[in-house]
């Protein structure tokens, strides 16, 4: 039986001096699912994510994502499992504000051989074919730094730079609140094609109920969050 993208057990997380953010008993993503997971604002969608993401370490339970313990594995080997393996669209982008568009999005290739090897022909060739698929053609804006980018662009940015390479999981977190109805469609799309493409998990967490019926399931924090508490 292969293992999931990502099995959580017996997940507690606290911020320093704080109460329980995130106590969750099970939770599992699937090879290959496309996920919703609806939460309000300051339900703990980001601080999961970070953690399923290894930038945070979890108080207590286990994190398996791709069959590797995250608990079980250093910073740095935290850091290799997140560049090779998953593309995450933050909250606030984390874009390079003195790169140009172009370079924004084939950024993970420079820290991932495997995504490298996963590219046909150029980089900058398949960076060029995702951000036209999100309505970003003109050559002179993908040359441009993306700080002088609108806050729309920039989202759409960071989605093409989430899924080159073709990681295994692709985790995004409120990646459509800044884009009007047809973009936001647009972005869904290339999500869902690129990970259908390539065999990904793909995690999509948003406040927004009205897109669960676009993804394979649908859970919200509170179903599987036992702490309650706003993060």
């Amino acid at each position: 039986m292969t293992d999931p993208a990502i099995r959580i057990e017996g997940l507690r997380f606290a911020w320093k001096g704080g109460e329980t953010v995130l106590d969750v008993p099970v939770f599992s993503l699937a090879r290959g699912e496309r996920l919703f997971l609806r939460g309000a604002s300051g339900s703990g969608k980001s601080t999961l994510l970070g953690i399923i993401a290894g930038v945070l370490r979890a108080d207590a339970g286990r994190v398996t994502v791709l069959g590797e313990d995250l608990s079980a594995l250093s910073s740095a080997a935290r850091d290799r499992m997140r560049a090779d393996h998953l593309g995450v669209i933050f909250q606030m982008f984390n874009l390079v504000p003195y790169l140009s568009v172009i370079g924004n999005v084939t950024l993970p290739l420079k820290f991932s051989a495997r995504r490298r090897q996963a590219v046909t022909g150029s980089p900058d060739d398949e960076a060029r074919r995702l951000l036209a698929r999100l309505g970003l053609t003109d050559s002179r804006l993908l040359e441009r730094r993306v700080s002088d980018l609108s806050v729309g662009q920039q989202q759409r940015v960071a989605a093409a730079r989430a899924v080159i390479g073709g990681p295994e999981i692709v985790i995004a977190d409120e990646p459509t609140s800044a884009l009007d109805s047809e973009v936001r469609d647009r972005f869904i799309s290339l999500l869902s094609e690129e990970t259908a493409r390539t065999g990904a998990a793909l995690l999509f967490v948003s406040h927004d109920a009205s897109l669960a019926n676009l993804f394979d399931r649908a859970v919200d924090l509170s179903e599987i969050n036992r702490a309650g508490v706003r993060a």
